[in-house]
């Protein structure tokens, strides 16, 4: 298949070389830009087509080469990253259809550039009719359709379509995270910045991101500072929010058929991690981190790369039930009529459901306990098995779904299992709401909260929910709150059980651990008792993170701090002092007024050293950095940042739990009332809970009978 594509290209290029001659010998100089039409005009649909057949194949020998990794007997860690990024249904339909563009694009570049003076962007020289054409022709087109929406619904779409009626597009799963700032590309298009080494960006390179991670982040295991303000469940539920609301896939082909694990050259989707000399790890000469660019979103407007968002943007709790229908259904329970979500046919958590499996005989999960023979589980998004407490929080709303679903049965018998499936996943998704704005985001935004949600005024039409490009890497400073152990206590909430302090890098994709090492009650203890990791310039990230992620046996383990900088890169977000200047802060141009935002003149001397000035700092790394907003776990661009996106997720949601019509006032009284800890109460043979759950709560002293904490009044939804 690849040498008729390589041959048809070679033929293709060599007849329109000899036109092109034979043109050129018959015709003026005059003529010379009718000719260049005409050339645009016969290789425009050649470009069309052979691009779909190289990305074809590509997806296909992509397939097959994870499936063959899912069959090895040792896994790389890169392996654990695309497993749980890899793209499915309509995700990877839209993802084919951005790379079929994509490549036409280059293709047809190729082929005329040597006929073009002077640089070249090819959507330039492309009528409008062409550009229609090439968005319809590759998929495209489907960012830009009309949606018909129903005049009156009260349930959300699962894909997020129709939420917003004038625009129906407005936070939908599998399109484009939206743009604050417009990207900063090597070349003004798609090309990550740092790319081309030497290159000068305000007079100076950018450093290596493996280098500023060593230089910046790195934070032993034994040197960790607990947030006495902050419990576990604090960073759990951090996570859950984030799940919720953004995944990047990666983009699953590779055009040119280029794969190797510790290569270091550039080949699309591949944007290697270079190590600098001197690693305090990695000695092998020669050798990069893998790293694969997020995939490509349609944009067949202005042809700028975007990325994909692949879930729904608003805050639905489609973490439980998923952002494409197909999902939803498999997800379901579909042996009765009681509008009840799946659970695990295997085992049981002592009486109580697990999540269900996935349906996969070489699913990755396999591959971190041999002999347990324990699959991932399966649920609304498809990292539900990254580490125990995030399995922990899956499960606990997927047994809050049926406990609420097999009640307002009990109140209305008459209702159908899609009235109960549909009434309970609104309660669902209004509670995620509630604890995320009530509970969460005053303890993250601190004393900027307010400032940056004031009182709700209803929905507004003219905002757009969609989570941006910026957010997805603003909202991992949560990386900097994960401690390097997972805590899991017994009944007294005492360290007495035998894997009750596991290595962090020992539990992820380890589900096994849940079904063989006492369920998710001992886990749910640990985040209700235990510390959160208290981010400090001085201990940005765990070495459980930035060295030893998803580490295996014989392979190496991934750098987080330094995927989460490239991956800002491989997105064209601008640098540091740009989202300053976003955010109405003062944009520090020299160490000396980096070292007053900063508040420290030993972080700013490093900064600088490592990238010339403060235009070049990363985003990320130049938020992390700074110091706390009074009250609150963030600094003040990450406030802004953060706020300003958790407000247009409200404002922008017309099925906001607040908006007048998605339920009745002695609903939202009752829902009001719910908390997280009558949640696990409910839904763990747990008996004692913190009232304040994302607080540090002590044990006894802080903890209460699961009898005093309110329950949700389900009888506001009796007909």
């Amino acid at each position: 298949m690849e040498r008729t594509v390589a041959l048809l290209s070679l033929l293709i290029t060599f007849n329109l070389l000899m036109v092109s001659e034979s043109y050129v010998k018959d015709h003026d100089d005059d003529d010379d830009d009718d000719f260049f039409e005409e050339l645009i005009d016969r290789e425009f649909f050649n470009s069309i087509i052979e691009a779909k057949q190289k990305v074809d194949q590509a997806f296909i020998l992509s397939r097959e080469k994870l499936k063959v990794s899912l069959k090895k007997d040792d896994l790389h860690p890169s392996d654990f990253l695309k497993y749980l990024k890899t793209p499915v249904a309509g995700t990877r339909t839209a993802i084919r259809s951005a790379s079929y563009m994509e490549t036409a694009l280059n293709l047809l570049k190729k082929k005329i550039q040597n006929k073009h003076l002077g640089p070249l962007n090819v959507t330039d020289i492309l009528s409008k009719q062409q550009k229609e054409t090439l968005s319809r022709k590759t998929g495209c087109d489907y960012v830009i359709q009309p949606i018909r929406c129903p005049l009156y619904s009260p349930y959300r779409t699962i894909t997020g379509e129709c939420n917003n009626r004038e625009h129906p597009h407005f936070g939908v799963a599998n399109h484009a995270y939206a743009r604050w700032l417009p990207a900063e590309y090597e070349d003004g298009i798609s090309l990550p910045r740092g790319l081309i080494a030497g290159q000068l960006y305000h007079g100076h390179p950018l450093p290596l991101v493996r280098l500023v991670s060593n230089e910046i982040i790195t934070t032993s295991n034994e040197n960790v500072t607990p947030d006495d303000q902050r419990s576990l469940a604090f960073m759990h539920f951090g996570q859950w929010i984030d799940h919720n609301l953004d995944l990047a896939p990666e983009s699953p082909a590779n055009i040119d058929n280029v794969h190797c694990d510790s290569c270091c050259n550039y080949a699309p989707p591949d944007f290697p991690i270079k190590i600098p000399p001197g690693d305090p790890r990695i000695k092998t000469p020669g050798i990069c981190l893998p790293f694969v660019r997020t995939a490509a979103a349609c944009n067949p407007t202005t042809f700028v790369r975007e990325q994909l968002n692949a879930i729904t943007s608003f805050m639905d709790a489609s973490a439980v039930y998923g952002s494409q229908e197909q999902l939803a259904r498999s997800l379901r329970n579909q042996t009765n009529s009681l509008g009840l979500m799946a659970i695990n046919q295997n085992f049981t958590d002592a009486g109580l459901s697990f999540l269900p499996f996935e349906i996969n005989s070489n699913s990755l999960c396999l591959h971190t306990n041999k002999t347990a023979k324990i699959p991932c589980f399966k649920a609304g998004d498809a990292r539900v098995d990254e580490n125990l407490g995030l399995i922990a929080i899956h499960t606990l709303f997927l047994r809050e779904h049926n406990r609420i679903a097999g009640e307002l049965k009990k109140l209305n018998p008459h209702w159908n299992g899609e009235r109960l499936y549909q009434e309970t996943r609104k309660i669902i998704g209004a509670l995620n709401q509630i604890f995320t704005y009530r509970d969460y985001l005053p303890l993250l935004l601190g004393n900027e909260f307010y400032k940056r949600l004031p009182a709700y005024r209803g929905y507004n039409k003219n905002v757009d929910p969609s989570i941006s490009n910026v957010f997805s890497l603003a909202f991992r400073f949560g990386h900097g709150t994960v401690p390097p152990f997972v805590p899991r206590l017994d009944e007294k909430f005492q360290n007495s059980l035998p894997f009750s302090k596991t290595p962090l890098h020992l539990t992820f994709m380890a589900p096994w651990r849940i079904v063989a090492e006492g369920g998710i009650d001992p886990i749910v203890r640990g985040f209700m008792a235990d510390y959160a990791k208290l981010m400090r310039q001085d201990q940005m990230m765990v070495e459980e993170l930035q060295e030893r992620l998803f580490e295996q046996l014989h392979y190496i383990g991934l750098d987080l701090s330094a995927l989460n900088l490239q991956r800002g890169r491989d997105h064209g977000l601008p640098g540091y002092n740009a989202w300053r200047r976003f955010c109405g802060l003062s944009a520090p141009s020299n160490e000396a007024q980096l070292a007053v935002v900063l508040r420290n003149r030993k972080l700013a001397k490093q900064f600088i050293k490592l990238y010339g000035t403060p235009e070049n700092i990363d985003i990320w790394i130049g938020a992390m950095a700074e110091p706390f907003v009074p009250n609150g776990r963030v600094g003040p661009l990450m406030a802004c940042l953060i706020g300003t996106q958790f407000r247009k997720l409200r404002d922008g949601d017309r099925y906001w739990w607040e908006n007048r019509g998605v339920f009745t006032s002695w609903q939202r009284r009752a829902l009001r009332s719910d908390s997280f800890s009558r949640v696990i109460c409910d839904n763990t043979h747990i008996k004692e809970v913190s009232r304040e759950i994302f607080r540090m709560n002590r044990y006894p002293r802080d903890f209460v009978s699961c009898y005093k904490i309110e329950s949700l009044d389900l009888s506001a939804w009796k007909e």
